[in-house]
């Protein structure tokens, strides 16, 4: 279906995710790039890929490919992706695009330079239903948005021997569960009502400002009990929990919580908006159903089926109602809105999917977050 040549650089979590989505899809990655040659080697071997890069200049040079999906650690998509662009390739990053705005502004400025395809992976915009909450609010279903609030919580991180890149300043930038999970709930519930962000007041919290890290290799939520002997003491600066209060354009309010050390919670991302007519609801746990609140009539449970749903979410459903789609899901999806855009040829058109600019707008509201925590005020988010 897709004429096109893929790239995937990184091997860790989201690695075989982005070689999954694309092969459902029907895209075959022409190859993978490691951090080391033997990485490559290793993954392309597990993978079953027919390149393995020994350098990110090889895959660049390499005129099989025209696009490349960036999955590394948080600092090293400022200088990818801009060597990409340059290089003439389109680009599809994992979030968050970039170490700080400033990075993110010039390769906004970049892609417009280029007039390459350019998106982030706000994958959770694409299960089906929270894009048939979109299009409910849109078309005035709960009225003038009164309140956004919910959560996006996680425990992989909740003991002090829990331990990968992403605690490190260095590697994934100074907010870490903020920019990790936070700016996928900011992103959602901004794409679903049309609303941004004005100002926020922020706290943050570290829970363990130690950790012990791994002497040896590291698996990414690998869940296994460490030797204490076999770790060392590890300084940490980034946050284990935060709490933030939410101004949104035309006076409705919010609020989010987020955490990395909430015992039970694996994954759970949840918000509910309500309106002057209704509100709606959603639960990561459970994907494939919508709630819909009312004032004066039954509560309602819109289940995800192709047949019950708005034009613009069926387009992103693959099986009939019963039939659950999840996580996995919302990647092939969101590759698939960047794709057929890739293949229409007409990048004047709306994208369908996240942008380089909204890319940079997250990252313009984790620093008004960062700013809020460390003054203890209100901050407005820049633009």
């Amino acid at each position: 279906m897709y004429d096109v040549g893929v790239a995937v650089i990184g091997t860790g979590f989201m690695g075989p995710v982005h070689t999954e989505g694309l092969r459902r899809l029907g895209i075959e990655p022409v190859g993978v790039l490691g951090s080391s040659e033997g990485k490559s080697k290793a993954a392309a071997d597990q993978w079953g890929l027919a390149k393995a890069y020994a350098s990110f200049d090889e895959v660049l040079a390499d005129e099989e490919v025209q696009v490349i999906h960036i999955t590394t650690p948080n600092r090293l998509h400022y200088p990818m992706t801009k060597a990409a662009l340059e290089a003439g390739k389109h680009v599809l990053c994992e979030k968050p695009l970039a170490m700080n705005a400033r990075e993110s502004a010039a390769l906004v400025q970049l892609a417009r330079e280029t007039g390459l395809v350019a998106g982030v992976n706000y994958n959770i915009r694409f299960y089906p239903l929270n894009i048939e909450a979109g299009e409910r609010v849109k078309r005035g279903d709960i009225g003038q948005v009164f309140t956004i609030f919910g959560s996006y919580v996680q425990d992989w991180l909740l003991y002090p021997t829990d331990y990968n890149w992403r605690v490190l300043a260095e590697e994934g930038g100074v907010l870490r569960v903020v920019a990790d999970i936070g700016t996928h709930w900011l992103d959602l519930v901004q794409t679903i009502t049309g609303l941004k962000v004005e100002a926020v007041l922020a706290d943050l919290n570290t829970v363990y400002p130690v950790r012990r890290r791994p002497k040896g290799e590291v698996e990414t939520f690998s869940g296994k009990v460490l030797d204490v002997e076999a770790t060392e003491e590890i300084a940490i600066t980034t946050e284990d929990s935060a709490a933030i209060m939410l101004r949104f354009q035309g006076g409705a309010r919010g609020s989010l919580w987020v955490s990395q050390i909430t015992a039970g919670r694996k994954n759970s991302l949840r918000y509910e908006i309500a309106g002057a007519d209704g509100a709606i609801a959603w639960d990561s746990a459970q994907p494939n159903e919508l709630w819909l609140g009312h004032r004066n009539q039954p509560n309602q449970i819109l289940p995800r089926d192709p047949g019950l749903v708005s034009e613009a979410a069926r387009r992103y459903i693959t099986y009939p109602g019963g039939h659950n789609e999840g996580y996995d899901d919302t990647f092939k999806q969101c590759f698939k809105a960047f794709y057929d855009y890739l293949a229409a040829g007409d990048y004047n058109a709306p994208p369908p999917f996240p942008t380089f600019e909204e890319g940079h707008q997250e990252i313009l509201l984790c620093e008004a977050i960062l700013e809020s925590h460390r003054s203890q005020t209100w901050v407005a988010v820049g633009g």
